[in-house]
């Protein structure tokens, strides 16, 4: 019998304030960051799983140290029986009756869950030998349920009307799977669109995308209305009227403002607008989506657990649900999420951008495909081209679409060098700089 025997915490931090690669309103020097965990057993296949949580820079030792707190709640576990038994193993971290009065179910504990439950997803997977997508896909609706926990939920989603989703789903799986080896997920792109870039290179990455293939762009806007005016119109001339242009305000603005900004930038044709207000204020979203409609209101980068899912839905507070791979707790939450956008009909663009982000969400966004809402239409993933470079399976964009990733894992493990060379504060990139700023 083969159990857990080691597991290893990074702070990884990479300096993308040095060019506000990830700039917004709300966050205006971003360092990237992974606070990250391997899984290590004593089965001799070499294998590992890898998971991280994904913040900006300081803090990320604080969501290290909360990963490290899980370390008990693995080790000397047996593997098979783990593997075998995915939603009992969720349910262990999630009710740990301690570790819960943290949140409950929110939070940096949370996360740390998440990363953990991520990285024994992804072990999972390798084991299997297939890309995590394959191994979710290829599941019974029965076994996808088993990995739900519909507390809290049942108001909106039994476990009856779940499988109810899945089992209709079920035809078609194949001829599915066919068609995204083929020709991939589509994706939107967030490149062009930070806020601490200047026209010129506004302009230029516009024009990138659009001779890339993408059909959909992503603005940040917020901090200045005659700013994001002059900035939409740029982008409006640029792509012309058949591409796509949504903003993200993350989280930047009390519910009239969000109104009355976005009213300003209508003209320019947006598709939808992103975080308008705080994550947590689903009254907030709702007035929002009655204000500003027929523009579109997603969110759900900073939505902490299926419980604020379901109640946004509920509400008819959003049009897009955008999960996060590594802002719940893990796959088993997100697999909840999915249920729920399909009992309401609204079409999940998961958030992509961050360190790592887009190699985990892919995943997960091809098995709600394949396996759950059975469509892509008004479906995209975000992408932004930014250290994928760190991964040892780095995500593929062709003509506008995600390739579907054949290596088996969740794709969230980065090279050995990486996370010595990043490491805070030791690795040699954070001691060079330290040099250079004396």
């Amino acid at each position: 019998m083969a159990w857990f025997t080691e597991f290893e915490t990074y702070d990884v931090r990479f300096p993308t304030s040095l060019d506000l690669d990830g700039s917004d309103a709300m966050n205006t020097d971003p360092d990237y960051s992974a606070a990250y965990v391997i899984l290590r057993t004593d089965a001799g296949d070499g294998l590992e799983g890898h998971g991280f949580a994904f913040t900006i820079g300081r803090g990320n030792d604080v969501q290290t140290t909360a990963i490290e707190a899980l370390r008990d709640h693995v080790v000397g576990l047996p593997v098979e029986a783990t593997l075998d038994d995915l939603g009992g193993f969720w349910k262990s971290l999630v009710h740990d009756s301690q570790l819960r009065w943290l949140g409950p179910e929110k939070g940096v504990m949370h996360m740390a869950i998440g990363a953990v439950v991520n990285a024994v997803w992804d072990l999972a997977a390798k084991r299997a030998g297939v890309p995590l997508w394959k191994l979710l896909a290829d599941l019974t609706p029965e076994q996808l349920v088993d990995l739900v926990d519909f507390r809290y939920l049942t108001d909106a989603l039994t476990r009856d009307e779940a499988l109810d989703i899945l089992r209709k789903a079920e035809g078609g799986r194949t001829e599915r799977e066919a068609v995204l080896r083929e020709r991939g997920y589509p994706a939107y792109t967030t490149t062009p669109g930070w806020l601490g870039y200047d026209d010129v290179k506004l302009v230029r990455l516009c024009q990138e995308a659009v001779a890339d293939g993408f059909t959909q762009i992503k603005l940040k806007v917020g901090a200045d209305l005659d700013d994001d005016i002059r900035r939409l119109r740029l982008a409006r001339e640029t792509v012309g009227p058949d591409i796509r242009i949504a903003i993200d305000a993350n989280q930047r603005w009390d519910v009239p403002d969000a109104i009355r900004w976005v009213e300003a930038l209508a003209p320019y044709d947006v598709w939808w607008v992103e975080e308008p207000t705080s994550p947590d204020d689903i009254l907030g979203h709702a007035a929002i989506a009655r204000g500003i409609a027929p523009i579109r209101v997603a969110t759900g980068e900073h939505v902490q657990n299926r419980v604020v899912f379901k109640q946004l839905l509920q509400a008819e507070a959003l049009a897009v649900m955008q999960i996060d791979s590594a802002r719940v707790a893990g796959v088993n939450e997100n697999i909840a999420n999915l249920l729920l956008a399909a009992k309401f009909g609204v079409p999940v663009c998961p958030h992509a951008g961050g360190v790592g982000l887009c190699e985990l969400v892919q995943h997960l966004s091809m098995f709600d495909y394949i396996a759950v809402s059975g469509s892509m239409d008004d479906r995209v993933i975000e992408y932004v081209d930014h250290l994928h470079e760190h991964f040892l399976d780095p995500v593929l964009i062709r003509d506008g679409h995600y390739v579907a990733p054949l290596r088996p894992g969740f794709g969230a493990e980065m090279d050995s060098e990486t996370l010595t060379g990043f490491r805070f504060p030791g690795g040699k990139i954070w001691t060079d700089l330290t040099k250079e700023s004396k």
